[in-house]
């Protein structure tokens, strides 16, 4: 299980492992990422995802689709093939 740094707020060490993921080309664009998966993971509530997966939505590497899920953004896989 990931050891999480208790000086810092869970959600924002999870979208730095996911956004890291996305920098690396592990996950391409249109790639799902899902809130479940991330719960199973990271041993956290669905509100710590949601609020992980809403700052990479803010920062333009996700999109979420009401009712498909989120998914790599194409712009965000489009940088990282530079």
């Amino acid at each position: 299980m990931f050891e999480f740094d208790p000086t810092r707020p869970k959600w924002h060490q999870i979208a730095e492992v996911v956004r890291r993921r996305i920098e690396r080309g592990e996950y391409p664009a249109r790639h799902l990422v899902s809130e479940v998966q991330l719960e199973n993971e990271f041993g956290v509530t669905r509100t710590t995802v949601r609020k992980a997966t809403a700052a990479l939505r803010e920062e333009g590497l996700i999109t979420t689709t009401p009712g498909m899920g989120s998914f790599v953004s194409e712009r965000a896989a489009d940088q990282n093939s530079d």
